[in-house]
């Protein structure tokens, strides 16, 4: 990127009229940064919030399109729709973030990393980021953060129907419908979406087979239904199902050594599903109890040239998580205090022959909560216990202190672990059963200012990462893998800078944006991260005309490295998208949104040395929204 662009976008950032991505909502309540319902304005964590209205006003495409917008998050996909994506929170490693969907895991088991391109944002009624080590509350994993994700669901007893259509470019089209309502004591949600685009070539350059369209297709369903038994117990059930196929370039080498098209499809259909049931029970004025028994399964097949004459070659890699969650919170004189109980167990099968398949892993936390006057205390620790690598402590500890009124200053410190995968450990050739965990401690610090008209905060950040899993280690007798194979190697500090505030200028105009300034390096090459930048945000303009609603992004991240040596470079960008709205009616709603307006050449990520993945260029996306009314 353009050094006065960089420039521009930073002093934007930092600038007190522009500072402003949504109003906050002090009545707000969070549940990820303590595992228990708090009023926003008193949350120690650095936490984002993304409601239904702002997923709709936004109008992204999908789920990353969504989280790229968002303090702290870089992401890197290999191609258009569907295409596998990473995650960056605060700069660290994608199999670094905790996802849960309604409280259960889905990622992968054998890759560590979660299919967010195949999570419908359709189905999403909410989403909570919290940034920062978090394993002392979620068990592994959690080195960056946590990802939580609420699916759709309405407390009503009358019959409320929802649907939108949509076109766009690359011939895309979606729908999406859904109903809830309730009788007597019972509450149900039942949601369904599909999406069929054509999408564009996945690699930029190559033989002429690459250069077709690669297309996806999406069919997502959730449903939920909770019933009280009286005012104390509720019970309830969930269900979310999301089935994505992608179309990839593919070929094979003839006898005479000649690259040709295998002539047919080439395709992979992933599936995640996550069911389970729950029991939410207030036993006595002091303790509220939670149980919660479910399933979260990742299943990818891969079909590479099937055809009418059959299928070149087939892979399978399937995981299932089944896992169990009991919570209690008891209130006391002072504060809260939280204990808990986990059992995760990990399955994983396919055409692939693990030596090992199976572990379990028993968490047990503790946590205390207190508002005490202008003081909020925060108080963490826990103990996995792995049929794998053993036994694991972590711990957190959090300081809140409200200054005045409008301004806050916090203070948080928290250890993290990542358990290596499948793949690191028992796949064929290249595991290493031998390997470590990841250990991380995080050090922060924030200020925040809540003015109503104003709102602005700052984190400061170091975290420190140790045992770092890479593939950079030589042949071994249990890895043939010349290209590397997994080892743990030295340490990685991360230290950084997040800004992000909002203003309303008026009553109908909003501004603002938000800006990481941060240092991914190896702590012995002192080179950056692959595919992590130093400097990354967003800048924003949101403005009402009566019943029309429109604004304007700006999106920019200065120059990443494709390699850990730092020798392929991609440069800086910066996109312009804009969205509208317009209500026909309370109940009807046009929206549009047009990403990447100056139709910028860019890379997130490349697929070999000399060949870069596509990103799309300018598109437009318009739909049709009716929500009823009670």
């Amino acid at each position: 990127m353009n050094k006065k662009i960089i420039a521009g976008l930073i002093g934007l950032a930092f600038h007190p009229t522009v500072y402003a991505t949504d109003t906050i909502n002090l009545d707000e309540v969070v549940v990820t940064a303590t595992r228990t319902p708090q009023a926003r304005q008193n949350v120690i964590g650095d936490v984002t919030v993304i409601d239904r209205e702002e997923i709709e006003r936004i109008g992204a495409g999908s789920f990353t399109d969504l989280l790229r917008l968002q303090p702290g998050v870089q992401i890197n996909t290999s191609g258009g729709a569907g295409t596998a994506s990473s995650i960056f929170l605060r700069g660290t490693n994608d199999q670094h973030v905790v996802v849960l969907v309604d409280g259960l895991r889905i990622n992968s088991a054998t890759q560590g990393t979660t299919a967010y391109e195949k999570i419908p944002l359709s189905q999403i009624e909410r989403v909570e980021i919290l940034r920062g080590p978090a394993s002392s509350l979620y068990g592994a994993d959690a080195i960056g953060g946590v990802i939580q994700i609420f699916t759709r669901k309405t407390d009503t007893k009358k019959p409320l129907i929802h649907a939108a259509i949509g076109l766009g470019s690359y011939d895309t089209k979606t729908a999406e419908a859904g109903v809830a309502g309730g009788f007597g004591d019972t509450r149900y949600n039942i949601n369904i979406n599909s999406l069929n685009t054509n999408g564009f070539s996945a690699k930029r350059h190559g033989i002429a087979f690459d250069r077709d369209n690669d297309a996806y297709r999406n069919l997502g369903l959730t449903a939920n239904v909770s019933h009280k038994l009286n005012e104390n117990h509720e019970i309830g059930a969930q269900f979310l199902e999301s089935k994505g196929d992608s179309d990839y370039d593919c070929y094979s080498k003839s006898s005479k050594g000649v690259v040709t098209k295998n002539g047919s499809i080439c395709e992979i259909e992933q599936t995640l599903r996550s069911y389970g049931i729950y029991s939410q029970n207030q036993f006595t004025p002091i303790w509220q109890s939670t149980l919660k028994i479910g399933m979260g399964i990742d299943s990818s097949e891969d079909f590479s040239g099937r055809s009418t004459k059959g299928v070149v070659s087939y892979s399978k890699f399937r995981t299932e998580q089944r896992q169990l969650t009991w919570q209690n919170n008891l209130t006391l004189p002072v504060g809260t205090l939280t204990l808990g109980y986990e059992r995760l167990e990990q399955r994983v099968d396919g055409t692939t022959h693990y030596s090992e398949d199976a572990r379990n892993n028993n968490g047990y936390l503790a946590s205390y909560l207190a508002n005490i006057g202008n003081h909020t205390l925060q108080l963490s620790a826990r103990n996995d216990d792995n049929s794998q690598f053993g036994s694991h402590n972590t711990g957190g500890v959090g300081y809140g202190y409200r200054i005045t009124p409008e301004w806050r200053v916090t203070t948080n410190y928290g250890s993290a672990f990542k358990a290596p995968t499948f793949n690191q450990l028992y796949y064929p050739s290249f595991g290493d059963p031998r390997l470590a965990p990841e250990k991380s401690d995080n050090l922060e610090a924030g200020v925040k200012y809540t003015g109503g008209v104003f709102n602005a905060g700052l984190t400061v950040f170091q975290n420190k990462i140790r045992n770092l899993i890479a593939n950079a280690g030589p042949v071994t007798a249990v890895c043939t893998f010349t290209s590397g194979c997994p080892i743990n190697v030295g340490k990685v500090e991360i230290q950084g800078i997040t800004t992000e505030a909002s203003w309303n200028i008026s009553d109908n105009l909003l501004l603002g944006g938000n800006l990481t300034i941060q240092s991914p390096r190896d702590d012995d090459t002192k080179q950056l991260l692959v595919r992590r930048g130093n400097r990354y945000g967003t800048v924003n303009l949101l403005h009402t005309w009566g019943d029309l609603q429109w604004g304007a992004e700006v999106n920019g991240a200065s120059t990443r490295y494709n390699d850990a040596k730092n020798t392929l470079p991609m440069s800086g960008y910066m996109l312009v998208n804009l969205t509208a709205n317009y209500k026909l009616s309370p109940e009807w709603k046009l929206e549009a949104r047009a990403n990447n307006v100056l139709d910028k050449n860019y890379i997130l990520s490349y697929a070999t040395t000399t060949m870069p993945y596509n990103t799309a260029g300018s598109n437009l996306f318009v739909g049709l929204r009716y929500n009823m009314k009670n």
